[in-house]
């Protein structure tokens, strides 16, 4: 194995076809640098500099090595310039999971200012549902996510993210559609749902809301995810209680309405192994810790 200071003498050698111009260059005494290259074609076991009187040449073999050694001399700073802009997160990947609604809410806009300020980082999203993301997290498939709490486990942490509340679903087309309509007014109504394992923390709400109301919500289909549960209220297979933020979906086919009061509100929170927090997921997070604050 050659030393790479010996690489970058005998480029500096071979470019300035002079070892006392060489030898200012590299900020030393000529002496060692002449025994430096001679210790180099012995190590290589071959002649790489003519010498004459006055002028130096590079052999057929020299002429190579230094091809050759401006090529590796370049791969190591590309590796080291890597290797700092890793270290600083400034390169690398990122994959978040997050669940369907917050992409109504402020991680659009933070995905695209985190894009401008690392284009280099390479992020990779994917929607699930909150009890998917915990897997996912566990498994190490993903190391961020965006969820509704709470989680059943202390193994993962949670951080503050966006805000949402509860909004009444109903097809267009629905009797209700064209009132006023309160949480009490659908105790007689077909509802459209998800599995409850999928989202403990929103199911146990929306229950809530229904108890308070004086009922339990007869459930006739459940679907995996918000959109689904949506494009189901679309085809007039129930009524929903969603998230207030996706009232841009398909509003052609379904009417949202707002529920009233503190109990309809809700937390996004980041989800996060505490043990792997790189430098780009901590950049990513103290991005949006300071829009949050803004």
């Amino acid at each position: 194995m050659i030393d790479l200071r010996l690489l970058r003498q005998f480029v500096a050698v071979a470019e300035e076809l002079h070892f006392h111009r060489a030898a200012a260059r590299l900020h030393m005494s000529q002496p060692p640098l002449t025994a430096a290259m001679r210790r180099l074609e012995e190590d290589i076991g071959t002649r790489l500099i003519a010498r004459g009187n006055r002028t130096l040449g590079l052999t057929a073999a020299g002429q190579t090595l230094l091809v050759e050694a401006r090529a590796t001399l370049q791969q190591a700073e590309q590796a080291l310039r890597r290797t700092r802009e890793a270290a600083a997160g400034q390169t690398g990947s990122l994959r978040v999971g997050y669940v369907g609604s917050a992409l109504y809410g402020r991680l659009p806009g933070l995905i695209r200012r985190f894009r401008q300020a690392f284009p280099q980082v390479q992020l990779h999203l994917q929607e699930a549902t909150s009890r998917q993301q915990q897997q996912w997290l566990r498994e190490e498939r993903i190391d961020l996510g965006v969820l509704i709490p709470p989680i059943p486990s202390a193994d993962l942490t949670l951080q503050r993210f966006d805000h949402d509340r509860l909004a009444i679903a109903l097809p267009r087309t629905h009797a209700l559609a064209q009132q006023q309509v309160t949480v009490a007014m659908l105790a007689d109504e077909a509802f459209v749902s998800w599995p409850a394992g999928e989202g403990i923390g929103f199911h146990a709400q929306v229950l809530g809301v229904c108890t308070a109301a004086g009922f339990t919500p007869r459930v006739v289909q459940e679907a995996q995810g918000m959109h689904a549960v949506l494009s189901l209220v679309a085809v007039d297979a129930g009524v929903a209680i969603v998230p207030a933020s996706m009232a841009s979906f398909r509003p052609e086919e379904v009417v949202y309405r707002l529920i009233d009061g503190a109990e309809a509100g809700f937390q996004l929170q980041f989800c996060t192994r505490p043990e792997t927090a790189g430098p780009v997921l901590q950049h990513f997070m103290a991005m949006a810790a300071h829009e949050g604050m803004s």
